[in-house]
């Protein structure tokens, strides 16, 4: 049986490679699922991952147990990405508005899908519904991942996002309407009578190269037909955190508790 990580972490800090390594590889996984949640592109995912296990490594002596390990890394995770510089200027800078628009233009009369075309649908609804949360700023954006894709509790994800709870559940309230507001009018996943639907915009999509780039976000995803009618199967208020649910596991590309030595070295002065 694995060990807790609780105790592998009490054996890193006391020195054991063995256990820092076992660390690094119960983190990695959850962590890139955050940051790609987040960022909504494997790139620059796969890069906050690889600094986010540094930080995981290099704070592991300041972790003094009063919150659980998972809390805390969590925590170290969001710290990062709220703040790092090089993710804050990669923000698109997107707004419902301008993603609604976008949404609308080249839409065309919805055909019988195609074998090859089911394929496609799949990566542009998963590629389409995490880019919708870009639309939020990282505050909001952070406080509907954490409680509506994540599912954490409000004192949980209040303790990871260093806010009140009250706070927190302010921000998810708030995100929460206007994903709901938007996938109502824009997202035929959700709602029958919604403007957009995955076949009008496919053409589109192929011809501005949105689809058949990043295959890799809907591999093992459940099937485009499976999430309309697992969506269709919930209540109204809640389709549109169904949508935001259905996507694949999201592991790291990278073992990068295999690689920790490179990782952690210094590069070229």
């Amino acid at each position: 049986m694995a060990e807790k990580i609780e105790d592998e972490v009490a054996r890193a800090q006391g020195g054991s490679q063995a256990a820092l390594t076992e660390v690094v590889r119960q983190s990695q996984d959850r962590i890139y699922h955050l940051a790609l949640r987040m960022l909504a592109d494997p790139v620059q995912a796969e890069d906050a991952t690889q600094d986010i296990l540094i930080l995981l490594v290099t704070k592991l002596g300041s972790f003094r147990g009063e919150s659980s390990f998972l809390t805390w890394s969590y925590r170290v995770a969001v710290n990062h990405l709220l703040s790092a510089q090089k993710i804050r200027a990669r923000d698109p800078g997107l707004s419902f508005d301008l993603f609604g628009a976008d949404l609308a233009d080249g839409l065309v009369d919805e055909a019988a899908a195609s074998a090859e075309d089911v394929v496609l649908l799949n990566e542009l609804r998963v590629g389409c519904t995490m880019a919708m949360l870009l639309c939020l700023d990282m505050a909001h954006r952070l406080a509907y991942v954490l409680g509506d894709v994540l599912e954490f509790d409000h004192r949980s994800a209040a303790e990871i996002s260093s806010v009140p709870p009250a706070t927190h559940r302010q921000r998810l309230a708030r995100a929460r309407a206007q994903v709901q507001d938007f996938t109502a009018q824009h997202c035929g996943v959700v709602s029958a009578g919604a403007r957009c639907s995955c076949p009008r915009r496919l053409p589109a999509a192929q011809r501005a190269g949105r689809v058949g780039t990043k295959a890799v976000l809907s591999r093992d995803a459940p099937g485009y037909q499976q999430v309309l009618n697992q969506v269709a199967g919930v209540e109204k208020d809640l389709r549109a955190m169904k949508a935001q649910q259905a996507m694949a596991a999201f592991s790291s590309p990278r073992d990068f508790a295999a690689h920790l030595e490179d990782i952690l070295s210094p590069g070229p002065v």
